[in-house]
Formats: structure tokens, sequence, C-alpha cells
């Protein structure tokens, strides 16, 4: 099969289309024919050589896939040939072929199409897992989340709108951004570049701060979330694009009962992730049937321009996913 292979650690200049070894199922797993898949910035955090595939995976790039069912391993039995799925990867979702666990797949509803499934797993898993089963978000006065624009903010957007509407959802953005984010559903957007988030939040909700805040960011935004985050509130840390290493006031923590998570959905073992998924599967992929919520695409690319399409999430400019489409 061909698949998108790193021929170094580096730029995107070392992502290769290449001829690779088909592989084959095992036990519960199913072999997936690869439609559609997304790039994600894991994906961009993997080729710098910074994000290693759990032991096992598959060091090919790409994180969920959607397509139908090729093969099924000896012990998996939901799924036959021909199924339409949609699948959270641990690795080789750039390829013609991919591997999944038959629990960690779900059936692709009929009025979703393959390109809209390869945006479901990676982020909207991700948001609903932090938000609404760590946080326990719904029914909540207000929440904070950061990145409005990618991939994982905007779906957080919908799913809050969705399933927590009577919550105040607030987003920082990009001024270039900001009409788009409103326009999702946000009820308060902020510049982060022009805008003091926190002194925003204080002004938005009154001093009182918000009981949940989702940040990519780390270290770069702890002082800010922790003086956002509400009396008994939760800060729901998924990434450290902005550095690793930050000082707390561990008192004021204490007064303020406040919690920080920090959350990684690729690393857990496989059958955390199938009870994630299963959770999700009943309460979110209804929401994609019936068209409450749709997943936003930014730019599509062919699989052997996968490339350019890491070009462009690291120019940072685009808003929703970025989707990869296998061409037979």
């Amino acid at each position: 099969m061909k698949a998108i292979v790193l021929k170094d650690f580096g730029g995107p200049e070392m992502m290769e289309f290449a001829e690779v070894e088909t592989p084959s199922p095992k036990g519960d797993q199913i072999l997936v024919k690869v439609m559609n898949a997304s790039v994600n910035r894991p994906d961009v955090i993997q080729r710098l050589g910074n994000y290693p595939p759990p032991p096992g995976d598959s060091e090919i790039l790409g994180l969920e896939v959607a397509g139908t069912v090729e093969a099924v391993g000896a012990d998996a039995t939901r799924f036959k040939a021909g199924d339409r799925v949609v699948a959270l990867v641990g690795g080789g979702g750039y390829a013609e072929y991919a591997l999944a666990y038959e629990e960690h797949a779900m059936t692709i509803p009929d009025s979703v199409s393959f390109e809209q499934a390869a945006c479901i797993c990676e982020t909207y898993i991700t948001a609903y897992l932090n938000l609404f089963m760590l946080a326990e978000l719904e029914g909540k006065n207000s929440v904070l989340v950061h990145g409005g624009g990618g991939g994982v903010a905007t779906s957080a957007i919908q799913l809050c709108k969705a399933l927590s509407p009577a919550t105040t959802l607030i987003v920082t953005a990009s001024s270039g951004k900001l009409e788009r984010v409103a326009a999702q559903g946000a009820d308060h957007v902020i510049d982060y570049r022009e805008q003091d988030f926190a002194e925003e939040i204080r002004r938005i909700t009154e001093k009182r701060g918000v009981d949940v805040i989702l940040d990519h960011i780390g270290a770069q935004y702890l002082a800010a979330n922790m003086k956002s985050l509400a009396l008994a509130g939760t800060l729901m840390l998924i990434g450290v694009m902005g550095g690793i290493k930050a000082e707390l006031n561990l008192a004021t923590m204490m007064v303020k009962r406040q919690r920080i998570i920090g959350s990684v959905l690729r690393s857990r073992p496989v059958t955390e992730k199938a009870a994630i998924i299963d959770q999700f599967e009943t309460a979110v992929m209804p929401l994609f049937a019936a068209g409450t919520i749709e997943p936003l695409i930014d730019a599509r690319f062919a699989l052997k321009d996968a490339a350019e399409a890491h070009r462009l999430m690291e120019q940072g400019g685009h808003f929703g996913k970025i989707v990869l489409q296998n061409q037979d």
C-alpha cells in the first residue's frame, strides 16, 4: 500500500509518499480501507520527533480514519467487510489501509460522509472527554475554551452548545477569527493578542471566574488560567504549546479548591479508550446522525500532498479541520 513515511524527524519535507507493507488484522483488530484521514496538531509534534506512538502502534502518522472494513481479525465480531466505520487509531492513519481495534471504531451514520467522519474521533472525543467526562461541564455556569478556530476548539464549541446550552461559553481567538468563532455560537470571544483574557473573564463573569477551562497552551497561560478559574473550578490541560514549566500559587489553589487535570487521549490503555469511545458513541454520535453538529472542514489535500497539509496547519490560519483523501 501507499503511505506517508518519515525519512527523518524534522520539517514537512521529511514526509514521503512511499510503498509500505499492508498490515494484517489480528485478534480484535479490523483493517480499514481509508477513504479519508484528518491532520491533527499531534501529527506535527510527532513529525518533529516529540510525540512517539504508543508501543505496538504504527509509526506512520495519523490518529483518525474513516473508510470501509477490508478485513477483520479472528476475534473481531462487531464489524464485517464493507461496513462504513470511523476509528481512533494510535498511528497509521496517513495510509491506504490502517489497523484499528474494533472497540475503537464506530459505525458512520448514513447521513455523514467519509470526510466528515474522518474529523470526529481525535477532536470531538478529546473535547467530550475533557469537558463532559472529566470536568463534568454539563449544567455548570461557564466555560473558557482557548484556541478558537482549531479542531478541538471548534468541536468543543459545538458540543457545549448541544449538550450544555445554558452554560456561558467564552472562547479566545486571534483577531482574524473572532467573527467566525462568534458565528459558531460563542457567547463571548476574546482577542488573546490584543486583550488580557484574565481581565476579560473577570469583567464578563463579574469577578466570579469560570467553572471550566480547556487549555492546550500550558505554562504560558497557567497564571492567567488560575486567575480566571472560579471557586472549585477545573483547568483541563490538554497541551503544552506554550511551555511545560511554570510557577503555581498552591495556597490560592487550595483555598479556592481548584483542580488541574492533565489529560492525553493517545497514550491511554486500549480498554480505557474503548470505554471512552463507547460513552461518546452513545452521547454524541446521534448528534452527527441528526445533523445537530457537523464537522467544520477548512481544507482538503490528497494523501500524497500531506506535507502541504502540515504546512497549512503550522501557519495557523485554518479554521476547523484539515482532511486528507485517498485517490483510487
